[in-house]
Order: structure tokens, then sequence, then C-alpha cells
């Protein structure tokens, strides 16, 4: 089921504007963000919109603010240790392979699904867009890939057409995040067999991720390779 568009507040749109920057390098950890007053000018609209727009920046860990100096993007968190999950279709492609997507499944459900409540930590009354898709490498099913989006932190999601984008990829290049948690498990095939074309037994590696904006979740995500897949950890000081 796909849900109609809708159209994003203006609060919404400023932030996810000065999100874009963060996220495209054009505004880098340290710079200052525009003044209240010259997003209101370039706007057009009141303080309590551009408040509502760099405080839902600051709640993210994107931007601290500062008392009569502005507000400045954050800097990142040193972590010791970082595993690269891979993007898949960029990981396809680099093998030299060609890559197609097939959407499976594509429906808003609400927070108290038992999908989301055994994933997510999301506001009560907020929806949640599932999606589920296969990746195909040289017309051969190479990962089966289901995921929760919060419209609540991404409403812009709801837009966008998962048939031609996948999903992992667009999150990587659109939506910021501070916080990641991975959780790898080796299982059978089983309920994926079919769509995977393979047997009901095959060893499969599983790759749970969550991540964050402060203490908001963005996704979750299920990613499940049929045979041997490397990953990557990258250490740092």
């Amino acid at each position: 089921m796909t849900a109609a568009p809708r159209a994003h507040s203006l609060h919404q749109r400023i932030r996810g504007a000065i999100e874009g920057q963060i996220m495209s390098g054009a505004l880098r950890p340290g710079d200052r963000i525009p003044y209240e007053h010259e997003l209101m000018q370039h706007y057009g609209c009141s303080r309590m919109t551009v408040n509502k727009a760099v405080a839902a920046l600051a709640d993210a860990g994107l931007v601290v603010r500062r008392r009569g100096a502005g507000s400045f993007v954050a800097q990142p968190r040193a972590h010791v240790a970082t595993l690269t999950v891979p993007d898949v279709p960029a990981e396809i492609r680099a093998r030299g392979m060609a890559y197609r997507l097939d959407l499976i499944d594509r429906a808003v459900i609400d927070a108290g699904d038992a999908r989301v409540a055994a994933a997510m930590t999301v506001p009560a009354e907020s929806t949640v867009l599932a999606v589920t898709c296969r990746h195909n490498a040289d017309g051969r099913p190479f990962a089966m890939e289901e995921r929760l989006i919060s419209l609540a932190e991404v409403p812009e999601a709801i837009d966008v057409d998962f048939a031609a984008v996948s999903p992992g990829s667009w999150l990587l290049a659109h939506v910021p995040w501070t916080e990641a948690e991975h959780r790898i498990i080796a299982l059978p095939a089983a309920g994926h067999a079919a769509a995977l074309a393979v047997a009901a037994d095959t060893a499969c590696l599983v790759l749970e991720r969550r991540t964050w904006r402060a203490k908001h979740t963005i996704t979750w995500v299920r990613q499940t390779f049929p045979g041997a897949f490397a990953l990557t950890a990258r250490f740092v000081g």
C-alpha cells in the first residue's frame, strides 16, 4: 500500500534544509548556522517557527545553541570502533555487478504495531513507514531488507519512491544520525527462502541496525544475506 504524499510544515522544511547542508558538508562542525533573524527573513516566517526548527536540530544533537552567540554545528562524537554497514546497491556495483531493486511491500503502520514495539522507540501517536524489498545482483537475489522508518523523525520519507531508490541509500544521503547500534546473527533462510531462491535451511548472515538522532529512533533495518558476506570494522582513536 502506498500512502498519499503530504505537505511538510515550514519548520520541518527549515530543519530539513539545514540538515541537508550539514549532511553535504556545506556546514561543517563548528560552523555557525544562520541567525534566527536571518532565517526569519529568508523564509518570511515568525521567530516561533524558526525557533522550533532550530530546537529540533539541537534535540537531534546536530547543532549546539550558545546564548548570545547563535547556533553551531555540533562536533561528531568519537567512537572506539565503527562497523561500516554496506550501502547494498553501492556494494553490488563495486563488485562489477548490475543492481536491481524489487519493492515487495510498503505500508504506513501505527506506533503500537508489534513490529514497531519490538524494534523502535517512537512517539505513541506517531506512524512508521514499513518497507520490504529485495536487492538483486546480476538478476539474482542478493539480500532481503525489512525496514521501519519513523515518520515522526523523517516525515519526508512518505513521499519517496522506494521502488526506484533503496531505502538505505536514500537515508544515508538525506538523514544525518548521531548514534547507531548493530547486531549480527547467523540464521537459516526460513521465511525468506523463496524470495532468496535458496533452501529453507541455507545459512544466512542477518544484520540488524538501529540509528538515532539524540534519543529519537530514525530507522530499524534487518538485512538477510544468504551465504558468506564480509563486514568491516574500523577502529579510531
